[in-house]
């Protein structure tokens, strides 16, 4: 079995984050070890693995990708081999002031030898374009693109050619918590053998085929108990990084023969693979606090603190306490991974130079406040906003309809509710502010709320520290596993 090998080079700015795309547009899945994809070049459908190479540098303005594939039939009856090398470069046009960024993705470099049994495919040339439009939200980014591309392959030097038209699209996000990239592209077969400098017929050929490919990386927490009695610590939470690559081949060719092909008759099916990688495991700090014990939301608050959302003393954590706003949107921050300039944090926090101009975000958050960071970038990022006195309130304990509002800004999801007029399905709609109101009727939307015992909503109902913690721990939950399954499993399985 071939070793797979990855290299990744980073220098963006978000290097922690972990990019799931599949390797080029082949609808190929790999693991650490193996590659593989399936051929149709030959009429037939044959699976191919072996070793994969990928090579990555990026920054700000562009990505370049290189691949190197070596692979052979699975089917040790099956003669044959694949090489090809191929870049890619993708250039980054950001559009600030929309907050999106475009993609635009071609080949700058394609080669490829493919033979099967006694034939050699060679490609000649290759026509491609991708684009894709970026949407930067804080705490996570979305995109969505188009492909179209062209091959040209000879067959055998001079018995004939091979078109492959290539069309589809890319749907994509990734954050924090994990990444999915799908693939759903559609390739035109047309085969034209010659025998004897005359085009055969019943060698000659048309097929389609649809591939819908999808790569994950997920990150999850499990509870791990301390199996000695005699400990100081009781247990403490995993954080597990998962990546997981599915693919399916949907195909119509025609019917192969002892003489060659029946275009009248097809062969109609599907192709499915399937690789992970080995998980990663790391462990996280354990909460020791004395007041959370069997308190209704004690998982969810130990949860944040493992994760360094949330913040308390050793021993106590006060959950029955208010919420206040700069508590509740600095947790926001650190859950969304936003990046807070340390320098710049250092340098609002050390002593002002002669004739220095103070920082002003906020009239009642002053730049020497260890959290100012926290707020001027949730407020760049338009999590937050003031009101008509430039103040901030970060004291004031938070209200249910600020948490929401907060949370479905930070997704980005306040533009995607219905147009102006409409009601919401909570009993106290009419008590819904309107600067709430379509992040109320997006956070129901996607769960992360729901009413009280009344089908209240209670958007002016202050909120305690465990029943914030449970609302991010929510939204935490939406970014790993509902996103995946909107990205993943809705498309391929449900398209």
């Amino acid at each position: 079995m071939k070793k797979w090998t990855l290299i990744l080079i980073f220098t963006l700015l978000f290097n922690q984050i972990l990019w799931a795309a599949p390797p080029e547009f082949s609808g190929g899945v790999n693991n650490e070890f193996e590659y593989k994809e399936v051929v149709f070049l030959s009429g037939e459908p044959v699976v191919f693995k072996g070793e994969i190479n990928v090579t990555e540098k990026k920054d700000e303005t562009e990505k370049k990708v290189t691949y190197k594939f070596t692979l052979t039939p699975e089917d040790p009856g099956i003669s044959g081999k694949l090489t090809r090398n191929v870049t890619v470069t993708t250039t980054y046009i950001p559009k600030t002031e929309k907050g999106q960024t475009i993609a635009d993705t071609e080949v700058t470099r394609y080669t490829e030898t493919i033979s099967i049994g006694q034939d050699t495919f060679k490609l000649e040339d290759i026509q491609f374009s991708q684009s894709d439009i970026i949407d930067n939200r804080p705490a996570a980014d979305f995109y969505s693109g188009n492909i179209k591309a062209r091959k040209y392959y000879t067959i055998n030097g001079n018995q004939g050619t091979a078109y492959v038209d290539i069309t589809g699209g890319d749907v994509g996000y990734e954050n924090f918590w994990g990444s999915t990239e799908t693939q759903i592209i559609d390739y035109v077969y047309t085969i034209n053998r010659k025998a004897q400098g005359e085009e055969e017929d019943n060698l000659s050929w048309e097929g389609t085929v649809r591939v819908q490919v999808s790569d994950s990386t997920t990150k999850s927490l499990r509870y791990s108990p301390n199996e000695a009695n005699y400990s100081s610590f009781n247990g403490g939470y995993i954080k597990t990084t998962n990546q997981e690559m599915v693919s399916r081949y949907t195909y119509n060719l025609p019917r192969k023969t002892d003489d060659g092909f029946d275009s009248r008759r097809r062969d109609e099916d599907s192709i499915s693979l399937r690789a992970a990688m080995v998980p990663k495991v790391e462990r996280l700090i354990v909460p020791k606090f004395r007041d959370t014990g069997g308190h209704w939301a004690q998982q969810d608050i130990e949860k944040l603190y493992s994760l360094d959302v949330f913040e308390g003393s050793d021993t106590f954590f006060i959950p029955d306490a208010p919420m206040t706003r700069m508590e509740f949107v600095k947790a926001v921050v650190k859950a969304s991974n936003i990046r807070v300039e340390e320098e710049a944090t250092k340098k609002s926090t050390s002593r002002k130079k002669k004739n220095e101009v103070e920082e002003v975000i906020f009239i009642d958050v002053k730049s020497s406040d260890p959290n100012f960071q926290y707020i001027k970038d949730a407020y760049n990022k338009n999590i937050i906003t003031g009101n008509e006195e430039y103040k901030f309130r970060p004291n004031d304990g938070l209200t249910r309809g600020e948490a929401i509002t907060i949370l479905i800004r930070a997704l980005g999801f306040e533009n995607k509710a219905p147009a102006p007029g409409y009601r919401t399905a909570f009993a106290d709609d009419r008590k819904i502010p309107n600067w709430a109101r379509d992040a109320v009727y997006m956070a129901a939307e996607i769960g992360i709320v729901g009413g009280d015992e009344h089908n209240n909503i209670n958007t002016g109902k202050k909120m305690t520290r465990a029943e914030a913690s449970a609302m991010l721990v929510r939204f935490l939950n939406f970014l790993e596993k509902d996103l995946q399954k909107d990205y993943r499993e809705n498309i391929i399985y449900f398209n």
